[in-house]
């Protein structure tokens, strides 16, 4: 997006030089860079109300994907490298109700991560608007200025009635004088679109409607189009492009073929990046009573919310698991009809499932139990709602699970609706507990056929077809699995049970724990030898924002009635200097409320000796993205030294000790229509520890790596580690370090994963104790990210300043002559 961006602004320079001169020699400056970026013809051009060239694009992203995320990110690259501003206005177009209250809900509140991106982007000067809200010019100019806006609002069709085109006050000061006929007449050659009263030619002249649509046109904006493939009608089309925006994003699951797609995520990236629940089981019961369907999803719904107990006592991380029952009918006179009813399900949770009446609520267009409700929070006792279709696009908790079809065995369109209700992943991280990373669907007595392909179309229908193959299907419970479980490989079997990895560790009353970084180290750091003094030296922009102040008294003309009295300027608009604000905001830094405070007050009062209070308010946002900035660093520098003291006092060593850390497992599962060939031999992967590998779980990057380790002579086996799940090493930093691959190579020499004694016999390595590291060799963690991201070291990654320790060494070689190159993923950043 910012290349695509970059060359736009380029090329819109070079338009406009030639629109001066000639205007049918311009061309669509759009059109002509799209294929050098995206190297891709399709094209499809647009133009705006005024004729002009309409950049335009689409970001694919699925559900559970961020889609509101990305749009707060894609206005700021937008305003930063095309329009070159911080302000100006966003028109945010979105289909439903459900979706214009949960985006207006999240952009308000300015601790969302939503709003924070925005803030960041205009320096703390946000404005959210909706339709009925007046704003100034002045607001324009020196802020961030959102309005969201219903689609069915903005498609025009009966241009005479809507109200967002009728002539109306608060907008004056976008429009000339009613009576200066030729700044009206000006305005509307700028803007032939705009919406006026009278004809051309007319004696009097025409005067430009002051509208909310009209100062829309004027101020020509960025459209977001959420669920953009909605807004393909001719008439919402010519409604948009009408606006005259400036540049028109569409986001989408499932754009159209006429969209401009600039960036397509898949459902698979979005697993890989912990993001969605996969597999998704759907276990179709064969009783024809629906409330022993009911009944297995409560079953469930208290095997998971086990796990949840048994995961938040182990990380702190809380989850309620959810479960939405569709039923087929809700209101309130359509109980006893011979249909499913959702006070049918509520009695029967309550009354034979002993579930309390606080756990259920029921969401439909007449009740709406969770209405102004925050599903995350603890004092929530939500965990089963019940619904017919209220729950569809724009509905978001990831703590919903388990998906319930009470519904008639014919009907599928409301399970194709509402499967995407259940993929996100709380916190958009894998817990690591199986029955957490995964979803649930039961239902009753459908076709199994026809199940399947209603799942499949709902998956498609979320941007999400290419993870159609993992879904499991049960049958009353009994899997199905499209997954198999594969082994070691034979002549690999006899190194099960002997791998073992080098970590480090913690004395801890006469015992050894792994080493954590929070409870070990974070702790430990001395906050009162803070050092903010670099704050002071922060060189603040003076920002030209100020509020006017006008003073009215009654006039002495009669026919004027009042008259304006003052007019002034007032400095110091925008945020105020706020201690609190600045301590929320480095809390995650300085965990301690009382010291983050004092830091605060610190920073704020070197910077008071030079600068005003009006200029340090209006660079708040700055001041504080600096001041994280200046602590992150120097905790990580305490960090590193209590590490390398508690080394020093051998506390922490680098061991090699049986049943602590990581285990490579002794199976793994590979989805069996996605196992990852060798095209060049025609095979599958020879050399890699496990019979077979999945290709769906690897990017390419991983792939490519994995096809050039099996190729080579002097490698003997190699295993893949999985990041955030697999091995990894726990240095004085929060983010761990993730090695990609681990090779076993043949040579006498130790390897870390596997050792030999004197004579050259395999051995298991010491279950304690195998290899204990001095301080000198623990110099500098560091080098595992300032190494050369290839490995061109030759016998792989070395450290600064000394070698690695044969354990930790042979972990990250590469096979020596042979030139493999092994990567190395410290947090989510692949290095080779």
């Amino acid at each position: 997006m910012r290349r695509y961006l970059e060359a736009l602004s380029a090329k819109k320079v070079s338009y406009d030089k030639v629109r001066a001169i000639d205007p049918s020699m311009a061309g669509d400056f759009a059109q002509a860079i799209w294929t050098d970026v995206t190297g891709r013809m399709n094209y499809a051009p647009k133009k705006n109300g005024l004729g002009e060239p309409l950049p335009n694009f689409c970001l694919k992203v699925p559900t559970g994907g961020g889609k509101t995320f990305l749009a707060c990110h894609t206005i700021d690259q937008i305003n930063q490298h095309y329009l070159k501003r911080k302000t100006g206005f966003v028109l945010w177009i979105v289909p439903t109700t459900q979706i214009y209250r949960q985006t207006l809900l999240s952009l308000k509140d300015r601790a969302h991560s939503y709003r924070q991106v925005l803030d960041l982007s205009s320096g703390g000067r946000t404005q959210i608007l909706e339709k009925g809200d007046h704003f100034t010019p002045q607001d324009v100019q020196e802020k961030l200025c959102v309005m969201l806006l219903m689609l069915p609002s903005a498609n025009r069709v009966l241009k005479e009635t809507l109200k967002i085109f009728q002539d109306a006050g608060g907008f004056e000061a976008f429009f000339p004088n009613e009576d200066d006929l030729k700044a009206n007449e000006e305005l509307l050659k700028r803007f032939p679109n705009l919406d006026a009263f009278g004809k051309p030619g007319q004696a009097f002249g025409r005067q430009v409607k002051t509208s909310l649509g009209n100062t829309l046109r004027v101020l020509q904006p960025i459209v977001i189009l959420d669920e953009g493939q909605k807004a393909y009608s001719e008439g919402a089309q010519n409604t948009i492009n009408g606006f005259n925006p400036c540049m028109v994003v569409e986001l989408s699951a499932t754009p159209p073929p006429a969209a401009n797609k600039l960036v397509e995520i898949t459902g698979m990236e979005l697993n890989r990046e912990q993001m969605i629940k996969l597999d998704i089981h759907v276990t179709n019961k064969t009783s024809a009573n629906w409330k022993d369907t009911l009944m297995s999803s409560v079953r469930k719904q208290q095997e998971l919310e086990g796990h949840a107990r048994d995961y938040e006592a182990n990380s702190g991380v809380y989850i309620r698991p959810i479960v939405l029952v569709q039923v087929e009918r809700t209101g309130k006179d359509q109980r006893g009809s011979g249909f499913i009813h959702a006070e049918d399900a509520k009695e029967y949770l309550m009354q034979e499932c002993g579930i309390p009446l606080a756990q259920v609520a029921i969401k439909s267009s007449e009740k709406d139990d969770i209405e102004g409700m925050d599903l995350y929070a603890r004092d929530v006792e939500v965990r089963y709602i019940i619904t017919k279709q209220a729950l569809q696009e724009g509905w978001d908790c990831s703590f919903a699970y388990i998906l319930t079809i009470l519904t008639n065995p014919s009907s599928k369109n409301a399970l194709t609706q509402l499967v995407g209700r259940i993929l996100r992943q709380p916190n958009a991280r894998k817990t690591k507990v199986k029955a957490l990373d995964e979803c649930y669907v039961y239902c009753f007595q459908q076709n199994a056929g026809g199940l399947m392909n209603a799942i499949r179309a709902g998956l498609q229908g979320e941007g999400l077809g290419d993870i159609a193959g993992r879904v499991a299907e049960n049958t009353d419970d009994k899997v199905n699995d499209p997954q198999e479980e594969y082994g070691y490989r034979k002549q690999f079997k006899k190194f099960e049970g002997t791998i073992y990895l080098p970590h480090f560790i913690i004395q801890e009353g006469g015992t050894w724990r792994e080493l954590r970084y929070e409870m070990d180290l974070a702790s430990r750091i001395d906050w009162s030898t803070a050092d903010v003094s670099a704050i002071a030296q922060l060189q603040l922009e003076a920002l030209e924002s100020k509020d006017e102040h006008t003073a009215f008294k009654l006039s002495s003309d009669p026919a004027q009635m009042v008259e304006k009295q003052k007019s002034e300027l007032l400095e110091g608009g925008g945020l105020a200097v706020d201690l609190l604000f600045i301590t929320r905001h480095i809390l995650d830094v300085v965990p301690n409320p009382w010291v983050a405070y004092k830091v605060a007050r610190e920073a704020i009062d070197g910077l008071r000796k030079n600068n005003s209070e009006a200029l340090i308010a209006a660079n708040l946002v700055y001041i504080v993205e600096e001041l994280v900035k200046v602590l992150q660093d120097q905790k990580d520098t305490q960090a590193e030294k209590v590490f390398k003291q508690l080394i020093a006092e051998k506390k922490v060593c680098f061991f090699l000790q049986k049943g602590t850390g990581f285990e490579i497992p002794k199976s793994i599962r590979v989805t069996k229509s996605n196992v990852l060939f060798n095209s060049n031999k025609g095979e599958a992967l020879q050399k890699s520890l496990f019979e077979k590998v999945d290709k769906d779980d690897m990017n390419a990057l991983e792939e490519s790596v994995a096809l050039c380790l099996d190729e080579q002579d002097k490698l003997l086996w190699w295993y893949r580690n999985i990041v955030h799940a697999g091995y990894f090493v726990q240095g004085w930093q929060k983010n761990k370090i993730y090695p990609t691959s681990s090779p076993r190579r043949r040579t006498r020499r130790t390897h870390g994963l596997q050792q030999r004694d004197r004579a050259g016999n395999e051995r298991p390595a010491p279950e304690e104790r195998g290899h204990q590291v001095q301080a000198e060799h623990l110099r500098d963690l560091q080098h595992l990210r300032q190494a050369d991201p290839l490995g061109r070291t030759g016998t792989g990654v070395q450290p600064e300043g000394g070698r690695l320790p044969s354990g930790l060494r042979g972990r990250v070689e590469a096979a020596g002559a042979g030139g493999v190159q092994v990567g190395l993923n410290h947090s989510n950043h692949h290095r080779s």
